[in-house]
């Protein structure tokens, strides 16, 4: 494996990342907030188990396919922005259907929100960007670990220390939640903020450059 300093350098500079507010954040608290705390767990759950995905990508060299064909990251990318987009909407529908037991809406949602999350993860092409360009930095080619296994270790640590983030955005989100929630009218509320948020990711995502 690499030296301790560079193993430091590498842990401190994922602190960094992950910490820094971003959109990952504001899909957990959205989920959080409009589904309750079991959604936003299964989220965060959904969110680490496809960032697996990237990890296994770029220790095997296949998400270096969106820089040699520029044209499946756009693909994904739109993709990806769409789903987003249309979970938003979706709580807009689910908002309006909410009659007299809005516990009951969030429990059936709420069953959604990991393989919804997995999808929103996987479809994100500037995570597999991230991890391709941000891993072989702390790799050593003369360390006893092959180098496919070293950027895999170090990107299974990375999305440990990501999902981190998540478990105190959830708890935190959670807390807000509970204050707002005690009437139906502060749950419509709080639904169409959260549906915004996602729509307003989906936007940034289809109309960023890169």
């Amino acid at each position: 494996m690499p030296s301790i300093e560079l193993l430091l350098a590498f842990l401190a500079a994922s602190a960094v990342f992950a910490y820094m507010p971003g959109p990952a954040m504001l899909y957990t608290a959205a989920q959080t907030i409009a589904r309750g705390r079991r959604a936003g767990w299964l989220a965060a759950v959904g969110i680490h188990t496809g960032g697996y995905v990237h990890v296994a990508a770029a220790s095997f060299g296949l998400a270096i396919l969106f820089q040699a064909v520029p044209i499946l990251y756009t693909v994904l990318k739109l993709t990806g922005a769409i789903y987003l987009i249309f979970l938003g909407a979706r709580m807009f529908v689910l908002q309006e259907r909410v009659a007299t037991s809005v516990l009951e809406v969030n429990a059936k949602s709420s069953n959604r929100a990991f393989w919804e999350s997995v999808t929103v993860e996987v479809l994100n092409p500037k995570t597999a960007i991230f991890f391709v360009a941000f891993l072989p930095q702390f790799t050593d080619p003369a360390a006893g670990f092959p180098l496919w296994l070293q950027l895999f270790i170090l990107g299974t640590t990375v999305n440990v220390i990501f999902s981190s983030v998540d478990v105190i955005v959830v708890l935190l989100a959670d807390k807000v939640a509970a204050a707002l929630k005690r009437s139906t009218a502060a749950a419509r509320v709080v639904r169409k903020i959260s549906g915004s948020i996602l729509v307003a990711l989906g936007l940034n995502v289809a109309l960023s450059r890169q």
